[in-house]
């Protein structure tokens, strides 16, 4: 049984009895520590066996009776996704890539008993061409500035002891003893933090709203159902700091006068799921959550809600009916959640990562937290990046840094030494940005200004090898799947764009189907319901501006430049064929012909542009225009 907290008191007793538990990986000066091995327990790394991982390295541990000297435990994500699994070592300040259930005899053996860094485990640094023991030497991290993912890859997740030790649950302690809910609120304006869920309204303005409703009952909600294609930043925090997310929500509702929180999220987070029960039952054990929280007389309890996977239900109108047990569609506003939402009551609604921001503003001041980013834009912002770059991961820089630095620095470039092409933030409801704004400072109203938006987060990166017009349809097949359907433009508007670029992507376009795929994006942005409906043709309209070329490739060449539109592809052999007939074995259509040992010949209006050919030929001898 946990041990009751019932004061204030009680907590900073408590942290000081505790705080020894993750000292040394916040402290990494003192080398005679015990030392603790951390392994990112990430979905990504999950699958990639790091539970595994853990396992093996405990089981070392105890049967070569080390467990006096080293522990070993898992962590929540690191960020750096693409050397994953990661493996750390406390104090040493060593980090370890790519660690398979393998490398745990060697981990123990030969850096924990015989002291010696195993080189082969180790990070090269390209600016260097070296290898590097710790993360403070990767550019990857170099920028980085955490605050919502503070704990990410420093406690285990699983453990609320270990959230205490780093001052967990002393901002909701401080609120309750040392504030009132005009001050909480206040700290919040003053702070400059804004929501980073997509739309970057003030967070301190949403909550100053719902406190003026006197009315007995409010409730607090976190939006944790995150559906952009390749976005994980919710996830992650999730995952690797549910506590955080709890004490936010309890700060939340103490400031509004709500004494009930619902979490909204994707069933398809399994992992995020467990950990969030494993820390609400015992946040509710300890006192955290519940009846007279600290004893200040303050209750608050939160309950988990699954969505099904509906990307709409990201929208808070649509999110709150799901949890009513309704439709999850959007309603017009006003009336704004904030005056009447869930049950018609004065409603919060706030994403994961805007949440995670809260208890360090609340323990640090609004001048340690308004003193970081940009004019506009304080703090700083999580980005998944992902696509075409060589570091793919999760990285949380301070607002103001450049998309060159986050691709670049950061990100490690582009793939196989190819060309950057384009950058898609803001996902479905976001824009393409070209090169010639990659030195643009990133702010929610820099974002806006060249056709893209922050969104939630998600960076995915794009080369020459991507077609923008079969991104622009990605997308859009996307928002039609996603679709509610409650409001025309987006129902039927959405399914003519995407006919269209579907038209233009087979060879079958014209330029009156360019002209009107941009009159029609423009009515869709102007008559839709939700955000869904009035972002949707975003991607459309940023490829038109930022690539008219391409759209003129595809109606008027009959070509994709890119080479990606399959059935603008063209498959010819060259003068290198030596007759081997692997293409004409392999052509599901039998529209190769030619002898043994003889040039063969592909019949073009028999071609069903498979590639099956081009795959299986060795000697380079198909060309694909």
């Amino acid at each position: 049984m946990a041990k009751k907290i019932n004061s204030y008191d009680d907590l900073m007793n408590y942290f000081k009895e505790k705080e020894p538990l993750i000292r040394n990986r916040i402290d990494l000066t003192d080398k005679n520590q015990k030392r603790q091995i951390l392994v990112c327990g990430g979905t990504g790394c999950h699958a990639s066996e790091s539970k595994l991982l853990v396992e093996n390295l405990i089981k070392l541990i105890k049967d070569k009776g080390l467990s006096d000297k080293v522990s070993a435990s898992q962590t929540g994500c690191f960020g750096f996704c693409e050397k994953g699994p990661i493996v750390k070592v406390f104090p040493d300040d060593v980090f370890y890539i790519e660690v398979k259930p393998t490398d745990a005899d060697e981990i123990i053996n030969r850096h924990i008993i015989e002291n010696k860094v195993i080189e082969r485990l180790l990070y090269e640094e390209p600016s260097i061409k070296k290898k590097v023991e710790t993360q403070q030497e990767m550019s990857f991290y170099k920028k980085q500035e955490r605050i919502a993912l503070r704990n990410c890859g420093i406690i285990d997740p699983e453990t609320i002891d270990e959230y205490i030790a780093n001052k967990g649950y002393q901002a909701l302690g401080k609120a309750l003893t040392a504030m009132d809910q005009d001050g909480v609120i206040t700290l919040l304006i003053e702070s400059g933090l804004r929501g980073r869920g997509g739309g970057g309204f003030p967070t301190g303005v949403k909550w100053s709203l719902a406190k003026k409703n006197n009315v007995p009952e409010k409730f607090i909600i976190c939006n944790a159902d995150e559906g952009d294609p390749g976005a994980f930043m919710d996830r992650s925090i999730m995952e690797g700091d549910p506590n955080a997310v709890l004490e936010a929500m309890a700060i939340g509702g103490y400031a509004i006068g709500a004494s009930k929180g619902y979490i909204y999220i994707r069933a398809e987070y399994p992992l995020a799921i467990e950990r969030l029960q494993i820390a609400i039952n015992q946040s509710r054990e300890m006192g955290f959550l519940g009846k007279n929280i600290l004893g200040t007389g303050f209750d608050f309890d939160v309950e988990l809600k699954y969505g099904a996977g509906a990307f709409v239900c990201g929208e808070e109108t649509a999110l709150i009916h799901s949890i009513e047990g309704m439709r999850g569609e959007p309603t017009t506003k006003p009336p704004f959640p904030a005056n009447s939402g869930l049950w018609e009551k004065p409603t919060i609604v706030n994403n994961v990562e805007t949440y995670a921001n809260i208890p360090p503003i609340i323990l640090n001041g609004a001048q340690w937290y308004n003193s970081k980013g940009d004019v506009k834009s304080k703090g700083t912002k999580v980005f998944a990046l992902a696509g075409q770059i060589n570091n793919v991961g999760l990285v949380e820089v301070p607002m103001g840094t450049t998309l060159r630095e986050i691709i670049y620095e950061i990100g490690g470039g582009i793939r196989d030494g190819l060309e950057f092409k384009s950058v898609q933030t803001g996902g479905p409801s976001g824009g393409c940005i070209t090169k010639e704004h990659l030195d643009t400072p990133i702010t929610y109203e820099n974002l806006i200004s060249i056709g893209s938006m922050m969104g939630s987060g998600g960076m995915i990166v794009m080369s020459e090898k991507d077609c923008m017009v079969n991104i622009a349809k990605f997308y859009l097949e996307f928002t039609v799947d996603e679709s509610c359907g409650k409001c025309t433009p987006c129902r039927v508007g959405n399914k003519r764009l995407l006919e269209i670029l579907t038209k233009i992507t087979n060879g079958n376009g014209t330029m009156e189907d360019l002209a009107e795929l941009k009159e029609l994006s423009e009515v869709i942005k102007d008559t839709s319901l939700c955000g869904l409906g009035q972002t949707a043709p975003n991607p459309v309209l940023s490829t038109l501006q930022y690539f008219w070329d391409e759209y003129v490739a595809h109606v008027v060449d009959k070509k994709c430049p890119a080479g990606v539109c399959q059935k603008l592809v063209k498959y010819e052999i060259n003068a290198k064929c030596i007759g081997c007939t692997a293409c004409a074995r392999v052509c599901p259509v039998e529209c190769i012909t030619g002898s043994v040992k003889q040039p063969h010949v592909i019949q073009q209006d028999k071609c069903i542009k498979c590639g099956a050919c081009y795959t299986k030929c060795k000697f380079n001898a198909i060309d694909k225009n």
